[in-house]
């Protein structure tokens, strides 16, 4: 059981306090996961870690995912194991958050409720993580599926001096949060997404999100974002992948240049609403599109976000 630290930041301060409890006593070097229990803004928020006993006695680096927007959660989306990130934290020595969003939805209330705070809850949550001597303060990374994807975005946006490197899957950027995004620094980023998608439309319009349709940049708009911030300049590298030629598409990943920061932009060519190598469900039967098998998307984003930032 983790102690309370004396430092908080002002949002942890105004609304959080947090609470783990291991669920597993684990075998040396084996999984050790916990629920988290935190508040903020009177709403009672949690989630999952995972760490690796052997690996207690130092800070470590993060990885906090965000599940996607279809009424799921954290615990779900780490039992279905389709990011596979349990097993690569392992071999890297990586502590994985897995948060839940309020019923399942983020960003969107019960009726007659302001919307949740999800926000100043991942910021609480990694605040406590990082006072408690479990993060390593410049390896905090974030990445998320579909609509937390966009919140991983949002983050990012916001809070470039907190995490090193974020990551959006099959996201892009919510058009009325654009204007307002400007990193204060350059940070890491990766977006990944499929360019025949039939829920968040690669070239913008609107997103037919669970959570309800959404008005999104395209792929290119919200990748330029991040790329401006890196400094990157207006050249672009690119590396194709089609490895299976009986999969109806192919991978183009494009490597900012000249960039402070990393950044990378992952075309996947007549891919659907999927990760390429890790097949989604489908979203309350809506069709995904095209499955990928050129590489391991989830692989690399995990590879991307920890080997190039900051040690």
């Amino acid at each position: 059981m983790f102690k309370h630290a004396s430092r908080l930041t002002s949002v942890a301060a105004a609304a959080a306090a947090l609470a783990l409890t291991l669920l597993v006593a684990p075998p040396r070097a084996e999984a050790a996961y916990g629920r988290v229990t935190l508040t903020v803004d009177g709403v009672k928020r949690t989630a999952t870690l995972v760490e690796f006993e052997r690996l207690k006695k130092r800070k470590r680096p993060v990885i906090i995912v965000l599940h996607g927007g279809s009424g799921g959660s954290g615990a779900g989306l780490r039992a279905r194991r389709n990011l596979g990130l349990d097993a690569f934290a392992r071999n890297i020595g990586a502590v994985v958050v897995y948060p839940d969003a309020v019923d399942g939805f983020w960003g969107r209330s019960k009726p007659g409720l302001p919307p949740p705070n999800d926000e100043g809850f991942i910021k609480a949550l990694t605040t406590k993580l990082v006072d408690q001597g479990i993060a390593s303060r410049r390896r905090i990374f974030v990445a998320g599926i579909s609509g937390g994807g966009m919140l991983a975005m949002k983050l990012a946006c916001d809070n470039s001096d907190l995490f090193s490197g974020a990551g959006a899957f099959v996201a892009n950027m919510p058009a009325d949060w654009a204007a307002s995004c400007n990193p204060k620094q350059p940070i890491s980023f990766m977006l990944m997404n499929g360019t025949a998608d039939p829920m968040t439309p690669f070239n913008g319009g609107v997103a037919n999100m669970p959570e309800g349709p959404r008005d999104v940049l395209s792929a290119e708009a919200t990748f330029a974002i991040f790329s401006k911030a890196a400094q990157c300049s207006s050249q672009r590298n690119q590396t194709i992948l089609d490895r299976d030629k009986n999969d109806g598409s192919r991978v183009v990943v494009e490597h900012g240049v000249g960039c402070k920061a990393p950044v990378e932009l992952v075309k996947v060519e007549g891919g659907g609403h999927t990760i390429p190598g890790r097949r989604l469900s489908a979203s309350r039967g809506v069709p995904v599109g095209a499955q990928n098998n050129d590489l391991d998307g989830a692989r690399l984003m995990w590879d991307f976000l920890l080997k190039r930032a900051p040690q």
